[in-house]
């Protein structure tokens, strides 16, 4: 591209030069020309006017008397009617400028001088108009070169951000160069980068957050499943476990589904009423084994027969979120405790641990903060969730540990 501009410039500029330098040096050289034919014409006049006064004065013509007085010329002729042809000084070779002047008696003045001063004012002309255009060359190579380097440089910018892109860096540059259109493109690709940035964002959330969600699910599932082939001799029991083992893949399901979604539609058809009930005793049964393998207690409080709004798997996985966090750093029982607060309906889970620290407090929501080396996605994933099923999650207590998750209550008909 450089080259193709500095061509291109160095084009026009030659083709300036060619139609402008030409006719100047033609029209210069024939004003020389011209202006040293007008001296040997004037040598010629002035020479006549010297020969009539003599004439007149009856002094003699000869190239002695001439000669004497300064002829502008390097050679002259005089022809006097009745008199041998009188000449001055030496005849130029080559083809000398000449004038002819006649006189009014007949005679006739004839004055030659040599191209030699014309042939090297043309020759110091030529030169200079030549030096004038190899300094208007280099000018314009010298200008042709800073300005595809002022045009390139920007491109080479612009595809290097391009180049970024593709490589999966989103950071903007806000790098402007001057040149509207550049700036332009400029503009196009930082917004195409923050776009990018966003959805590269939103795509490693996903991912944690499913990896972070579908690992609860998928250790129960893996308990069941291992139950189910120490229990291949009970039929009965191992139907009983195999039908829980199918309700974990439903929620699986349904938690893959909400991580995709993920958007707050409360009227929506996904959220409807639900029997609450259902959903504790779903998470009872999958909780036993483990908190029995843990030497732990779930214990169910509260009130029953509660309709809520919302999506059950949802609130299934936002749960079994707070239940594994009281199993991981909690100790003692779990306490499952469902409560009214107005029109709502609140699910509280506590144990007897430690507790949450004043300093991190409400933190815990957010991403990347746990106070025991844990991801900390999992609290926060579930506050996302709870949020978008229309419900809120809060932490009530920090010692004992108490999390609540408010929901909506069904209006009876």
């Amino acid at each position: 591209m450089k080259r193709r501009m500095i061509n291109s410039l160095l084009g026009v500029v030659l083709v300036v030069v060619v139609v402008f330098c030409v006719p100047l040096a033609l029209v210069e050289k024939q004003s020389i020309v011209n202006t040293a034919q007008d001296r040997v014409d004037a040598a010629a006049v002035r020479l006549l006017g010297l020969v009539e006064s003599r004439l007149a004065a009856g002094e003699p013509v000869t190239q002695e008397r001439i000669g004497t007085q300064a002829i502008e010329g390097d050679y002259a002729e005089i022809r006097i009617p009745g008199q041998p042809l009188i000449t001055i000084g030496d005849r130029p070779k080559g083809n000398p400028l000449k004038a002819t002047e006649p006189g009014p008696s007949g005679e006739t003045v004839t004055v030659e001088q040599s191209r030699t001063d014309v042939t090297r004012e043309i020759g110091d002309m030529l030169l200079l108009l030549g030096l004038v255009t190899l300094l208007a060359v280099q000018t314009a190579v010298a200008l042709a070169v800073w300005q595809a380097r002022r045009l390139a440089r920007p491109l080479t910018d612009l595809a290097e951000t391009a180049e970024r892109l593709g490589s999966g860096d989103p950071r903007p540059r806000d790098r402007r160069f001057g040149v509207p259109e550049l700036d332009r493109v400029a503009e196009v690709l930082d917004a195409s980068a923050e776009r990018i940035g966003r959805m590269l964002t939103a795509e490693r959330r996903l991912a944690a957050d499913a990896s972070h969600q579908l690992r609860t699910p998928l250790t129960a599932l893996s308990m069941r499943l291992e139950e189910i082939t120490a229990l291949a001799h009970q039929p009965e029991t191992v139907r009983e476990e195999a039908t829980i083992a199918l309700q974990q893949v439903e929620r699986l399901t349904d938690v893959v589904q909400r991580l995709l979604t993920n958007q707050r539609d409360t009227h929506g058809p996904s959220t409807g009423g639900f029997q609450l009930d259902e959903v504790i005793r779903q998470q009872r049964e999958e909780w036993a084994a483990t908190m029995r393998g843990a030497g732990r207690r779930l214990v169910i409080e509260g009130l029953g027969g509660v309709v809520a709004l919302g999506t059950p798997g949802t609130v299934s996985q936002v749960l079994a979120t707070l239940i594994e966090n009281s199993l991981m750093h909690g100790a003692g029982t779990v306490t499952l405790r469902v409560r009214p607060s107005g029109s709502s309906v609140v699910v509280e889970v506590q144990d007897e641990g430690q507790g949450v620290s004043a300093e991190l407090g409400n933190r815990v929501f957010e991403r990347a903060v746990s106070g025991h080396n844990s991801t900390g996605i999992g609290l926060a994933v579930a506050r996302d969730l709870a949020e978008a099923d229309g419900g809120r999650l809060e932490l009530l207590s920090l010692k004992p540990p108490v999390f609540a998750l408010f929901l909506n209550r069904a209006v009876a008909a």
